[in-house]
């Protein structure tokens, strides 16, 4: 069940969206399936990534993305794709990678548990 987001934290999120560009479980699935060459990141918690994960996804963290991105992702052209349990931290999280100048940044709106309702396939651990 997806937990019950404050109101303010709500209102954060709905900014975000206003500056970002979003994709959905079935248009991430199919660049999958087409081979598309893109960074799929999951920004939850450790434990959440631990537990399972979208095939191929990279963790960074929402609480270190920002610190770790340009170590990890020096090109601010490259194609990545982020996700978290509901879409509202990864709509966060691609705000601030496009502030840092990352310009091919989606965020991925359903995020692992419209993927789990589809029945696409995981990563366990």
């Amino acid at each position: 069940m997806a937990p019950q987001h404050s109101p303010r934290f709500l209102e954060i999120v709905e900014n975000a969206r206003q500056r970002i560009h979003e994709t959905n479980v079935d248009e991430v699935k199919a660049k999958l399936d087409r081979g598309e060459k893109f960074l799929l990141v999951d920004v939850r918690e450790d434990s959440e990534y631990a537990k399972d994960h979208l095939p191929g996804a990279t963790h960074l963290g929402k609480g270190i993305i920002e610190r770790d991105i340009e170590e990890r992702v020096p090109d601010p052209k490259t194609p990545i794709v982020l996700y978290c349990g509901g879409g509202y931290r990864s709509a966060l999280a691609a705000d601030n990678l496009q502030k840092m100048g990352y310009t091919n940044v989606l965020s991925m709106d359903g995020g692992i548990r419209g993927w789990r309702e589809k029945g696409y396939p995981l990563t366990q651990g």
